[in-house]
């Protein structure tokens, strides 16, 4: 495929997903970012498989880092939507923490204490 029609494509691409991610309500990105990591998962495998076919060095070193990086990504994926999904569950520390005036870090490292 010839280049110019690669960087055109990529570069229509990302306009694309910029103004759709950015049209997207604030109550949907939880969703959005698990959806994401599902994603994340096919690129990862889509790395493992250039490992698998490097001709050379350079190449074999350029796809262990794209399985590296692929990783860190759903990882942190992961790690990001858990966080924001413990945000909408009640918990008796933000209560308790509310009721007594005290920040809720404050009332996690007295419990933790105890």
């Amino acid at each position: 495929m010839n280049p110019i029609i690669s960087i055109a494509i990529f570069v229509v691409s990302a306009a694309v997903g910029y103004f759709l991610i950015k049209n997207v309500p604030s109550l949907l990105h939880t969703p959005l970012m698990s959806g994401m990591n599902a994603l994340s998962g096919i690129t990862l495998l889509g790395a493992m498989i250039a490992v698998t076919s490097a001709l050379n060095t350079g190449s074999m070193i350029a796809a262990s880092i794209a399985v590296f990086l692929a990783m860190v990504n759903i990882a942190a994926g992961f790690a990001v939507t858990h966080r924001m999904l413990k945000m909408f569950k009640p918990s008796s520390n933000r209560a308790k923490a509310s009721k007594e005036g005290q920040p809720l870090e404050e009332t996690r490292t007295q419990e933790e204490q105890r």
